[in-house]
């Protein structure tokens, strides 16, 4: 349909010439166009009042600026009788069948600025250019009137020489508004001076056909969150299109689109981690943390225990690890977790810290911290690296602790120092490892050191002297009598840290490091409680079917006891000889004359008058809390049918998480009773598990006995401060001293020490640390620990070849003159005195090449 030569909705009536189509203003007589022209095209005829821009009348005394911000302009409403521009287009190009589907005519309607911006963009791909919003115009009511939306490649670049695409195109649409509300196309040029993408590939790369919708703006963030790889995200946004070749936009713009949401999600990080925090204290009571920040309060330090880590710490934070070798977030500061082995020999998170530097100092506050979040217990060992700030820091916070390195770092080390005999089928890296992973005495561990440096000539090692001074810090021999829950490293934590890989993305703010490390709890939650349903009600099976065999399957683990069967498996590779008669016993090893010479074949256990207590020289028992195969055979020979009490360390058994604070010691299911119950004490012990038994119903059951205990204790606090002296805590003298250090711990906790930012309250105006990236592609590689950088190398002085001074300042110089500077020589003259800038005889004037 056209008239007067203008086409409307793709029907032209004139020549078909299409380089350059205008519907002209008032001033060019754009009246002139019948109405029903506008009417076949679903719009009202503009009205002269919204092109006008006049800023002020005549009658206006002075001139008032303007405010350049206009008000959005109202939409027409949407009529279902009404047909679309795109279906009208679509329509025509049936009866046509030439030039694209989608065609933008001078005259063609849209509801709303966003319609006409799609319309013409889908006219672009066809057509194999891009698009984007250029000059806009507001009425004196300060709305949008009109509108212009050109080609990508329109206008100039800033500078001359860049590389802008930008080369003054002139392909454009210009909407006005309609007397509805409505947007039509007024002028319309397709005159483009630059080449036209031609494939598909090429027309994705323009800047408006790389469009995300919201839809999978969301799904990306929500697989970015969980740390999904960037090619990974794209192929599963494929999989939603059909194939890959089907996503609407490149991976580049995925790129940027994912540069964005980091952008966005480290804003305001540190308001963001204090309100995680404070909703997590709010879900969990129990929860803790603290945060150190320095002068300019900026966070310097943040650590945290749930409350699952504190009830775990309680139960199995006897043996610990700490490591800092993590340092994925964005502001690349080292994160350490405190690591422990539960029962069933998982391991086991109880808190981490995220710290700014790795000082002594620093480590002081955290250790210090930690004791403090678990009530004061102390762990009994401490596995690290062998950073020395951190080495001193234990040594002042945890005095009672026992401190060890990591044995997984010295291997490391070695691997880097050893050069060719580290190789893949080196007899010295086997030797090395039987020296380092087998549980051997001091003197065998000495001697196959010697035998080992002798056979590979090694003795003035530098690396293997060194390591070997320092031995009772990582050298297995060397941590027997010291419970380590069998864990001679750090690699628990290394393992910990590999897990948390999985759940942080790299460069992530702090508090969806939160987030993500909540995940990560939840995951070895369920692990642990999968570990307890397999040891409450799978089967197990036995090796060899004796009675302390079947005892230890009720005492221990599924786990532990998979081990307890191990060592009873090695007992057949063993004969035993009585040295003194129900007292000394001495363990052979058949295969003696295989094994290696420094190999130790031959084990004394000595047994107790009371038969209770078994101890080889192994030390296997005091390291790992599990009985070794040597004392194994000797209870077998004396037919016992249970395991000795003193020989079942509670880490390792079912009742392991029956622990219960040091005035309820008495509870334990594995401890009964010191002394028997008074009547009044049994029979309000009686009451109060039936109350439990009733309370364990359901939820609503729950909810009602904890209010009414907590209004009980309430009621009976005041009252119990009067001691009659027959309560039975009074009667249980032995149990004094206990119930002293609880008191004592409960005003501890609940004294003056406050942190330095507890709770949403004091935390308000704590920024997050200062993003400072070096220059540079970031590195992939694990980061070192200071001990494991490069030192820098030593300077000798040259007349006593000592270290620590030069050779001006030497001691052993004497009256001797210092040597006379050497004067220069000129390069120029060949004479001496000066240099060749300052030569007399230098010539004047440009150089002269020989060769001319």
């Amino acid at each position: 349909m056209s008239t007067n030569g203008v086409e409307i909705n793709g029907i032209s009536a004139a020549s078909g010439a299409r380089s350059t189509s205008v519907l002209p203003l008032e001033s060019q007589d754009s009246m002139s166009v019948p109405n029903d022209v506008f009417a076949a095209a679903g719009c009202a005829r503009p009205h002269v009042d919204a092109v006008v821009g006049e800023v002020c009348s005549e009658a206006t005394s002075g001139w008032t600026r303007r405010v350049r911000v206009g008000k959005a302009p109202e939409e027409r409403e949407m009529n279902p009788n009404r047909i679309s521009a795109l279906e009208l287009s679509v329509r025509a190009y049936t009866e046509k069948r030439d030039g694209p589907v989608v065609y933008p005519s001078i005259g063609t309607s849209f509801d709303s600025l966003d319609e006409a911006y799609e319309f013409y963009n889908l006219y672009s791909w066809e057509c194999g250019f891009g698009v984007r919003l250029a000059k806009s115009r507001l009425n004196v009511e300060r709305k949008r009137c009109m509108q212009e939306i050109v080609c990508a490649c329109a206008g100039k670049p800033l500078r001359e020489n860049s590389r802008s695409a930008r080369c003054g195109c002139n392909a454009m649409i210009r909407l006005l508004r309609s007397n509805d509300k409505g947007w039509y196309i007024a002028e319309h040029k397709d005159d483009h001076n630059h080449p036209l993408s031609l494939t598909c590939g090429q027309k994705m790369h323009w800047k408006s056909h790389e469009h995300i919708d919201r839809y999978t703006k969301d799904l990306v963030k929500q697989l970015r969150d969980n740390n999904v790889g960037l090619g990974k995200v794209f192929s599963i946004v494929g999989s939603f299109f059909g194939t890959v070749d089907n996503v609407p936009f490149t991976k580049r713009c995925l790129k940027t689109l994912c540069r964005k949401l980091n952008k966005e999600q480290s804003e305001e990080d540190a308001v963001k981690t204090m309100a995680i925090l404070a909703e997590m204290k709010a879900n969990d009571p129990d929860f803790n943390y603290t945060v150190q920040v320095d002068d300019e309060s900026r966070v310097k330090t943040l650590m945290w225990v749930t409350s699952r880590g504190f009830d775990h710490y309680r139960c199995f934070g006897d043996a610990i690890t700490f490591d800092t070798t993590y340092r994925t977030n964005l502001y690349d500061m080292p994160f350490g977790l405190f690591v422990g082995v539960n029962n069933h020999f998982q391991s086991i998170i109880f808190g981490g810290a995220m710290m700014r530097d790795e000082k002594e100092d620093t480590f002081k506050w955290i250790f210090k911290e930690l004791i403090r979040m678990v009530g004061g217990k102390h762990p009994q060992t401490i596995l690290t690296d062998q950073a020395r700030a951190m080495e001193l820091a234990i040594e002042a916070e945890l005095p009672n602790t026992v401190h060890r390195w990591c044995k997984w770092h010295v291997l490391k080390k070695a691997k880097e120092s050893m050069g060719v005999l580290w190789s893949k089928n080196s007899d010295f890296k086997l030797e090395f490892h039987k020296l380092v992973h087998h549980m051997i005495m001091e003197e065998e561990f000495k001697a196959g050191w010697q035998q080992m440096l002798e056979k590979y000539s090694l003795k003035k090692h530098p690396f293997l002297t060194h390591i070997y001074e320092v031995r009772h810090k990582w050298a297995k021999p060397y941590f027997r009598g010291v419970f380590c829950a069998k864990m001679t490293s750090t690699q628990r934590s290394e393992s910990a840290n590999h897990m948390l890989k999985g759940y942080v993305p790299p460069g992530c703010p702090m508090h969806l490091f939160l987030r993500q490390f909540e995940k990560l709890q939840f995951d070895r939650e369920s692990e642990q409680s999968f570990q307890e349903k397999r040891t409450l009600l799978s089967g197990v099976s036995l090796r060899l079917n004796l009675p302390i065999e079947r005892h230890a399957s009720k005492v221990y683990t599924r786990a532990m006891f998979e081990k307890f069967g191990e060592e009873l498996y090695k007992c057949g590779a063993h004969v035993l000889d009585e040295i003194v008669a129900k007292k000394v016993y001495k363990s052979t090893h058949v295969d003696a004359a295989a094994r290696e010479k420094w190999s130790k074949v031959e084990f004394t256990i000595q047994v107790d008058d009371e038969a209770s207590f078994f101890s080889c020289e192994c030390g296997m028992f005091e390291h790992s809390g599990l009985v070794c195969c040597h004392a194994l055979q000797v209870m077998i020979l004396f037919r016992l049918s249970k395991i000795p009490d003193k020989h079942i360390m509670k880490h390792w058994t079912r009742d392991a998480n029956d622990v219960f604070p040091a005035h309820l010691v008495r509870y334990n299911k594995d401890r009964g009773p010191p002394s028997s119950d008074t009547f009044r004490h049994h029979t309000m012990y009686t009451k109060a598990l039936e109350c439990v038994l009733l309370g364990d119903s359901n939820v609503r059951c729950y909810d009602v006995f904890m209010t009414m205990m907590k209004e009980v204790q309430a009621t009976l606090l005041p009252l119990s401060a009067e001691k009659d002296g027959m309560g039975l805590a009074e009667r249980e003298q032995q149990n004094q001293v206990l119930v002293q250090k609880q008191a004592e711990t409960l005003q501890i906790q609940g004294g003056s020490t406050k942190p330095a930012c507890d709770g949403e309250s004091s935390c308000s105006g704590i920024a997050g640390q200062q993003n400072k990236r070096p220059r540079g592609r970031p590195t992939t590689s694990r980061d070192k620990a200071p001990y494991e950088q490069q030192l820098k190398r030593s300077r000798f002085c040259t007349i006593c070849r000592g270290q620590g001074h030069k050779c001006t300042t030497c001691p052993e110089r004497g009256d001797v003159p210092k040597m006379p500077r050497k004067l220069p020589k000129c390069t120029n003259c060949g004479v001496l005195g000066h240099r060749r800038n300052n030569c007399g005889t230098r010539k004047s004037g440009p150089f002269e090449p020989n060769f001319l």
